[in-house]
């Protein structure tokens, strides 16, 4: 993952994390002051409240590079790092294994699941087992002097070793419950967020086809007249080279507006149509004729892939299927204008699946481009009219289908369409 992503990533929950260690660091005292009182009258600041002076005084360092939002990822890395230290450091002072401070490295290793990575997380449980594991031994064998010397406790190697043991145990448990658990959320919200996507693009997918309805019923009935009379005109009258072109140009015209009220009915009309069994394979090629007779499909460009020897036999619409292949093939083209190679596979590895995957070696997707593909009116080519992928995914869709795009920058895109497969003799 690289840094920017990472950064993006983390720029939410680092906020949590300042938040939550002020409140651990409020708790700490309050329960400081809770036992101080119970005990004796107040007593004059120790290192202890220092520490937590010092903690407080970088929570607030941490919030203003928050504000400055340079660079999330670096400074989730050194508040965790510095936490550990702190978090060491109170360890020492309350007297290695008779405290109980080192209980706080398991709120620093979940930070560094939720904020960094799992991988963090693991790396955070490693230096919290070193920190400690370094100065419970240091403290054991008399390398580092206890902060009082009424701390000192007579414990054996093997003591030492257990809770030490214990201590390790506890921080890669903790790390690995943890990456679990926010690796289970981070999916869910995957999903979540998908199926949210997959909603609106519904939703916006019905609406276009109220609009386009009432638009193709209102349009298509005067055009057909303007188109029809053009016609006419043009085969009655003796025409000069001025009028005849100023003819072409509105049957051209009337003929390419009429198209794109077809493509709007395509969009309104309901998915359920004539089902029979028909050939896919049949079906391509036929789009692939049509494609190389208007020379859009010409020498420039390589067809690979198992369309030839492969007959596939499927239960559906066979004008839907020429939809598709018409709108996918089209736009691999115009991924590919100065030629490139097309690749048709028609898979069928599952008995219950089919798959067909259409793929180019043109200009490739940006991410926000396929996260918007399926959008009506929305287009990545130049003077495209965004409605080709929108009614490929609505047929799709029709049949219960999936559709998934792979796509690279300047290495190309493959467009993967999941079908269940529909048993022709029970139909």
């Amino acid at each position: 993952m690289n840094l920017r992503r990472r950064n993006s990533k983390s720029n939410g929950p680092i906020l949590w994390f300042i938040v939550f260690r002020l409140v651990v660091l409020t708790s700490l005292v309050v329960a400081a002051v809770i036992i101080q009182y119970s005990t004796s009258s107040f007593l004059p600041l120790n290192p202890y409240y220092y520490i937590i002076l010092i903690s407080y005084f970088l929570s607030l360092i941490y919030f203003v590079l928050f504000l400055w939002g340079k660079n999330y990822s670096l400074q989730a890395y050194l508040q965790i790092i510095f936490d550990l230290l702190l978090i060491t450091t109170l360890v020492y002072i309350s007297g290695g294994l008779r405290g109980s401070f080192y209980f706080l490295y398991i709120f620093v290793i979940i930070a560094a699941s939720v904020i960094i990575s799992s991988k963090a997380a693991y790396l955070t449980a490693g230096l919290a087992a070193i920190f400690f594991g370094l100065l419970v031994d240091g403290m054991y064998f008399k390398i580092i002097p206890y902060f009082n010397p009424d701390q000192y406790m007579e414990l054996s190697l093997g003591h030492v070793l257990y809770n030490i043991f214990i201590a390790w145990s506890i921080f890669f448990i903790i790390a690995f419950l943890t990456n679990y658990l926010t690796n289970s959320l981070r999916g869910a919200k995957e999903k979540l967020r998908l199926a949210q996507q997959d909603l609106e693009i519904k939703n916006r997918l019905a609406l276009a086809g109220q609009v386009s309805a009432s638009i193709a019923h209102e349009v298509r009935n005067p055009l057909a007249a303007v188109s029809g009379s053009a016609q006419l005109l043009k085969k009655e009258l003796e025409l000069t080279g001025e009028q005849k072109e100023l003819m072409d140009i509105i049957s051209k015209e009337s003929k390419r507006a009429s198209q794109s009220v077809e493509h709007f009915l395509d969009l309104a009309a309901p998915g359920n149509r004539m089902c029979s069994p028909i050939s896919l394979t049949d079906a391509l090629r036929e789009i692939l004729t049509i494609l190389q007779g208007s020379n859009e499909l010409n020498g420039n460009y390589r067809i690979e892939g198992n369309f030839n020897s492969t007959k596939v036999r499927y239960y559906g619409n066979v004008n839907q299927f020429k939809q598709i292949f018409w709108n996918l093939l089209k736009n691999a083209l115009k991924a590919m204008p100065g030629g490139g190679t097309l690749t048709i596979n028609f898979v069928q590895d599952r008995k219950d699946k089919l798959q067909i995957k259409i793929a180019d070696t043109g200009k490739g997707m940006t991410r926000e481009e396929k996260e918007r593909v399926f959008e009506p009116f929305y287009s990545g080519f130049d003077n495209g009219r965004g409605l080709g992928m929108s009614i490929v995914y609505r047929i799709v869709d029709d049949y219960e289908g999936k559709i998934h795009i792979s796509s690279e920058i300047n290495k190309g895109t493959e467009v993967t369409i999941t079908l269940p497969m529909r048993n022709i003799n029970n139909h």
